[in-house]
């Protein structure tokens, strides 16, 4: 097998990352006082991938690289999806003001976007994924789950589905590895069959953990999701997420309530308020700045904002977590 692990980063090789992803990143993050001004993002490193595909798959182990040149417990996002299968532990990683445990068999899933933290290296063992935006076509996007973000990010399963996941992720990084059977065009194509295999697998167990009520995503809420995503720092009107995408409300209403069990409005507040907790426990940014970042120009109405759906002032939130 190839040797992966020294390319295998989530930043550039320099440890520099440019900050691109989704725009909202462009400090450091990293807990020490007064250069927390924003939260890192690194993009998914296409030029460490073998043969520049849009996935990496390899080995966690001690030496490795995160991202070389960062300490890797501070706070940062990344803009591409990260499974990690766990072999011993137990290892603690912070997600979104969430703490998780993983052991020995488990899987952590983190999606893009997300706000996440390592505890030491030296712990995490078994076989990490990288997948970048866009290298899976749309319906296998859907068919899988990739942004449904209602699930739990950590999985538990059971031996035999544990085998099955090994199995099928074992046969995706020998795929992986494997440059010199198949042109690039055929490679690439067989590696979006293997993910795709895999992330079957692990997308019915996360709906599993979810329960059946949250089983089905159709189109409409994916591509909701991903409008909301791009635009919730400027834009929280259903309605203008409605007539951007060519749905009536209720056609939009409909499909939220089915993939979340929540209101379109309910779940653009959601998303931005869990950007501003974000900004408010991992930076040192003023309170009217982060309300400006999550669309509110005026400080008084993010305040009042923050406060009706947290049941805490921006800045009680923040001197609690500190």
């Amino acid at each position: 097998m190839a040797d992966t692990s020294s390319r295998y980063t989530d930043g550039h090789e320099d440890g520099q990352g440019d900050g691109q992803g989704d725009g909202r990143g462009s400090g450091r993050g990293d807990g020490q006082g007064s250069d927390r001004t924003g939260i890192r993002t690194f993009p998914f490193p296409v030029g460490l991938s073998v043969l520049g595909v849009g996935m990496q798959v390899g080995p966690m182990e001690s030496g490795r690289g995160w991202h070389p040149g960062e300490r890797i417990e501070r706070v940062h996002r990344i803009d591409y999806h990260v499974v990690l299968l766990f072999r011993g532990g137990p290892v603690r990683h912070m997600i979104d003001f969430d703490e998780y445990e993983a052991g020995d068999g488990d899987i952590l899933w983190i999606r893009p976007g997300q706000v996440h933290r390592f505890s030491s290296a030296a712990d995490y063992r078994g076989t990490a994924l990288l997948m970048q935006p866009g290298f899976l076509p749309r319906a296998t996007v859907e068919a899988t789950g990739l942004y449904r973000y209602d699930r739990p990010p950590l999985l538990h399963p059971d031996p035999a589905r544990r085998t099955a996941l090994e199995n099928s992720l074992a046969q995706l990084e020998r795929e992986y590895v494997d440059t010199g059977t198949l042109p690039l065009s055929l490679h690439t194509a067989v590696l979006r069959h293997s993910l795709t295999a895999f992330l079957l697998r692990l997308a019915h167990l996360a709906a599993g953990a979810t329960g059946p009520a949250h089983e089905q995503a159709d189109s409409t809420f994916v591509r909701f999701r991903e409008a909301v995503e791009k635009g919730f720092a400027t834009n929280h009107s259903v309605s203008a997420y409605a007539d951007a995408l060519g749905y009536s409300r209720r056609t939009l209403v409909r499909a939220v309530r089915a993939a979340t069990a929540e209101t379109p409005k309910g779940f653009i507040d959601k998303r931005v308020i869990l950007e501003a907790k974000r900004l408010l426990a991992h930076t040192d940014m003023p309170i009217g700045r982060i309300g400006a970042a999550v669309g509110f120009p005026d400080a008084a109405n993010f305040s009042k904002f923050f406060t009706q759906h947290t049941g805490a002032t921006p800045v009680a939130f923040r001197a609690e977590l500190r």
